[in-house]
């Protein structure tokens, strides 16, 4: 087999020993599942040195790196079996950014790129479905239209060519540096490009994708929670353009790659010795793995996983308290809604974030940055956020959509920045709210009419907070901060007696 001379340019095979910092997260998350051999659809990657050279060198794209890309997309051909950029079995691919920390909706993807009029007749005739295929082609002009800016080339390697630079421009727009500037993260590290095979959810009815947590992320509870869109792609579920179906859906359609999904998630659980967000898609009954990482979730998750990691034998008592932040044991003794002040809710939803929180409605992102400016607190309305929307969503009070269900954008980028969250409310019913002084209890999923009284928080007899606390005397302060220590201590020992 040929592989690319230009070390920049790695095939993930899980035997390269680069670490995040070169292959950013997602192409790290395909090399150690492939070194698990766990199923993943083959991939390469542009480290993360390409963009530095490409942005130092003014948008131009390192000298060799396009020379070697036909070695690399060589090893895809002959891993799948296919061919990129011809119509007889037809190799169509996926092209991702990866930072080596997360920038959940940051940067662009493109998926089903190679697609031609020929690839498209091809694959109609290899599924003996036309509208398998139509519908495959749909999904990638539009999305390439949008990430790259004009409609894509006819000549598949061209529109390679012109999605990797999309990509490595994504590192530095006004969306990610802003999200970076807001976490303090550094601006040089630059974003990887994963090109990986395609495999397609949408192929038929025993095609879908879907997101799994090993463990709840919402409540901590220790059973696996997750969501399944059958006939979708990833970008559906994770945009939150479609209302998935709950994982139980998924069991009870298609057995056998449930069960081997939960295998799965046993096994990245315990090399990570933490809660896992992975990311799946089903082709024709068989099931591959596109990314998994450590889950984002709500701070009483974080509280209870730390404890029954603990308990499990995986992490350590000191592990478990350096874990637990003294915002996550403050959340989980938060305030709760006054009954008599509660009427029957506006609208429902799914929670993604827990939280309680009343404001005026805006239902566009601009008015809402305006009204937080003048001092209101807002709660941000969209019948589904993107990338353009999270500055919006970093001085909402809460947001709530219309569509989407716990890990779409809405939801992961909530719990990641603790903005109480409810989604999947439904179509159309949210922009009626508009300008309208509503309290949403995203614990309960539920927007409720005016400003509703919130009573303050017993300190619950919790026994994951008793147990952290019993955890935090036995260890030394050198190892458990100082407020993390008064946190447990007023609210466990002292209250609780």
């Amino acid at each position: 087999m040929t592989t690319p001379a230009d070390p920049s340019i790695l095939v993930l095979d899980g035997r390269t020993a680069a670490g995040r910092e070169v292959l950013g997260g997602k192409a790290w998350s395909i090399q150690r599942m492939r070194t698990l051999q766990i199923p993943v659809p083959p991939a390469f990657v542009l480290t993360t040195e390409v963009c530095r050279r490409y942005h130092s060198a003014d948008r131009a794209l390192p000298a060799g790196i396009w020379d070697g890309i036909p070695a690399a997309m060589a090893e895809l051909e002959s891993a799948t079996g296919r061919r990129f950029g011809v119509a007889q079995r037809p190799l169509l691919v996926s092209v991702r950014s990866g930072a080596a920390t997360s920038m959940p909706g940051m940067m662009d993807t493109v998926l089903d790129l190679g697609m031609t009029d020929e690839v498209e007749k091809a694959l109609a005739a290899e599924s003996g479905d036309p509208a398998y295929a139509a519908d495959t082609r749909r999904r990638f002009l539009e999305q390439f239209e949008k990430v790259v800016g004009y409609p894509p080339p006819a000549d598949p390697w061209e529109q390679l060519r012109c999605a990797m630079l999309a990509v490595l421009d994504s590192w530095n727009s006004p969306r990610a540096r802003s999200y970076r500037d807001s976490r303090g993260l550094p601006h040089d590290g630059g974003t990887a490009v994963t090109v990986q095979a395609m495999v397609f959810g949408n192929r038929d009815d025993n095609s879908g994708t879907g997101v799994l947590f090993s463990r709840n992320p919402l409540t901590g509870a220790p059973e696996p929670y997750g969501e399944w869109l059958p006939r979708g792609q990833g970008e559906d579920v994770v945009s939150g353009r479609a209302d998935a179906r709950p994982l139980s859906e998924l069991a009870v359609a298609l057995p056998e790659v449930y069960t081997e999904l939960l295998a799965a998630a046993a096994r990245l659980e315990a090399d990570a010795r933490d809660v896992q967000d992975i990311e799946y898609t089903v082709q024709g009954g068989v099931l591959w793995l596109l990314q998994a990482r450590v889950a984002t979730r709500a701070p009483e998750a974080v509280v209870r996983h730390a404890v029954t990691l603990q308990r499990a034998g995986i992490i350590t008592a000191g592990e478990a308290l350096a874990r637990v932040q003294p915002e996550h044991i403050r959340a989980m003794l938060s305030p709760r809604l006054d009954p008599a002040g509660v009427t029957a809710p506006l609208v429902s939803g799914k929670p993604a974030c827990p939280g309680i929180a009343t404001g005026v409605v805006a239902v566009d992102a601009d008015d809402a940055e305006a009204r937080a400016d003048r001092g209101e607190a807002v709660i941000l309305a969209r019948p589904t956020t993107d990338p353009d929307d999270v500055a919006a969503m970093a001085i909402a009070a809460a947001v709530i959509t219309e569509l989407g269900g716990s890990t779409s954008h809405a939801a992961v980028v909530c719990r990641e920045m603790a903005v109480p969250c409810v989604v999947g409310c439904g179509t159309g019913t949210l922009m009626p709210l508009a300008g309208r002084t509503v309290t949403v209890d995203a614990a309960r999923g539920a927007v409720y009419p005016g400003a509703v009284d919130i009573l303050p928080a017993a300190a619950p007899d919790d026994p994951d907070l008793i147990q952290l606390n019993q955890w935090a005397q036995a260890e030394s302060r050198e190892n458990v901060s100082d407020s993390l220590l008064e946190m447990l201590c007023r609210s466990t020992v002292e209250e609780i007696r």
